[in-house]
């Protein structure tokens, strides 16, 4: 794969709160939890993850990471796909106003 088609990002989700929901069209992803506890959605079916856990959100599918717990969580986002563009989100439902029309 080229060095272009993939991007490491470090996510902090603070208790009680979630990421939006969405879904992207060119890329793929890998969440691994570094501390604290994750409720992630992947296509309406829930997971939760606790440190040194993983999961992997195709292309296209409708997903959520959130932190219903007290501590404050933090993961790693390995993204891979032919585009990588923050334009490439697709979201349904978000807690900033940031749905797409």
């Amino acid at each position: 794969m080229q060095l272009n088609q993939w991007k490491v990002k470090l996510i902090f989700v603070k208790p009680n709160q979630s990421l939006s929901l969405q879904k992207h069209k060119y890329r793929s992803e890998h969440w691994v939890v570094v501390s604290g506890n994750a409720k992630v959605e992947i296509d309406s079916k829930e997971k939760f993850l606790s440190k040194n856990q993983s999961t992997y959100i195709p292309q296209g599918s409708i997903h959520r990471l959130s932190n219903p717990y007290k501590n404050l969580l933090k993961i790693v986002e390995v993204q891979s796909g032919k585009y990588l563009g923050e334009d490439d989100i697709l979201r349904f439902e978000d807690n900033y106003g940031r749905t797409t029309n």
